[in-house]
């Protein structure tokens, strides 16, 4: 890329990828007061490895370089060079499949861990994998690790449709969710409520809406969409946006908060977005109308993180910066990862 004008100045995705994994003072202050080590499974997808890197960089920042508390990500890798990636960063990379019993089991028990696993997109027409994925394996890491502190990440899916008037739905609202991607994530959810009954596990759960990192996310699919002239669905006419190095940070101060029955939190930015503004937003950034389709509809998948926001903070990066970012990204040709979020449909099917 040439150079950046944004704050952060990423010339390069390194650039960006350690800027997105520095920790806050949130942070800092749950890695410095925990002990042992901090295990981060299916380590290998979007946020991932800055989670780890995070971890990696409080437990420096805390205890100094030579700690011999490990942060330990655990994924299948694709490749020799996707587990160089962690391990360059001072993190220990276990290639395991945790949807084979013995994989799993064969792994060390952590004090702490962070739980990413799962399947989403390509599973409209493969409910086995959703079923074996989300809701099987998940039993199984649940009952692995039934004496660890959990994190667990899910998805704000697992509500039912609310309008924008509403602020969307709490941790209080009905689990009413749309789709088999949906209902099998709160199948995921119930492996943890189910440790927490038999064995007393100790889990929170984060329910999150759309975090945007410059390469992936809600944000740039409505941007590629304006900078090429392609046409803006706004069926589904409003979303939530948290930028994703606050989503990680939510996260990791959740682990405290582990309960048996699971600690349930939102996790999302503050207010609620109508796609159709973003795109005139992007709009703007381009020297280009955007194109409109659709109509919106009344409601959305939407939620109401202000228990989140009270208990670590607002965001700290807001809606414009996210919006100018991602529109620099894209006409400075930085790469992305080539995964729309299909934000769009309203079946829940992916």
């Amino acid at each position: 890329m040439t150079e950046s004008a944004l704050p952060f100045s990423p010339a390069t995705a390194a650039a960006l990828d350690d800027f997105m994994s520095r920790p806050d003072a949130g942070v800092l202050g749950t890695v410095g007061d925990r002990s042992g080590d901090f295990a981060v499974l299916g380590a290998n997808g979007k946020m991932g490895f800055h989670l780890c890197r995070m971890l990696r960089r409080a437990i420096e920042a805390t205890d100094g370089p030579d700690s011999e508390r490990r942060v330990v990500a655990v994924s299948r890798f694709g490749s020799e060079g996707a587990r160089a990636r962690f391990e360059e960063h001072g993190i220990v990379a276990i290639p395991a499949d945790l949807g084979v019993p013995d994989q799993l089991s064969r792994l060390p028990a952590f004090p702490n861990v962070f739980f990413l696993a799962g399947v989403k997109f390509g599973t409209a027409h493969d409910p086995d994998l959703l079923r074996r994925m989300n809701v099987e394996m998940p039993a199984r890491v649940a009952e692995r690790f039934r004496d660890s502190r959990l994190v667990a990440l899910s998805t704000g899916c697992v509500y039912s449709f609310t309008t924008p008037a509403s602020g969307g739905s709490t941790e209080e609202s009905d689990t009413v969710p749309v789709g088999d991607y949906a209902i099998s994530c709160l199948g995921r959810e119930a492996a943890f409520r189910d440790a927490a009954d038999r064995h007393g596990t100790r889990s929170a759960l984060i329910r999150l809406n759309y975090a945007i990192d410059l390469r992936y996310g809600v944000l740039l699919d409505i941007a590629q969409k304006v900078a090429a002239g392609l046409p803006v669905d706004v069926t589904m006419g409003h979303v939530n946006v948290v930028w994703q190095s606050d989503a990680l940070s939510h996260t990791i101060q959740a682990l405290p908060l582990a309960d048996a029955p699971p600690f349930v939190l939102n996790v999302t930015g503050p207010g609620i977005l109508r796609v159709r503004e973003l795109a005139e937003k992007f709009g703007g950034h381009f020297g280009k109308e955007p194109v409109i389709t659709g109509a919106e509809a009344e409601s959305a998948w939407l939620n109401d993180a202000s228990k989140a926001h009270r208990l670590f903070g607002p965001p700290a990066v807001g809606i414009d910066d996210m919006i100018a970012w991602v529109a620099e990204w894209v006409k400075a040709g930085g790469e992305t990862l080539g995964k729309p979020t299909r934000f769009e449909a309203r079946d829940g099917n992916y």
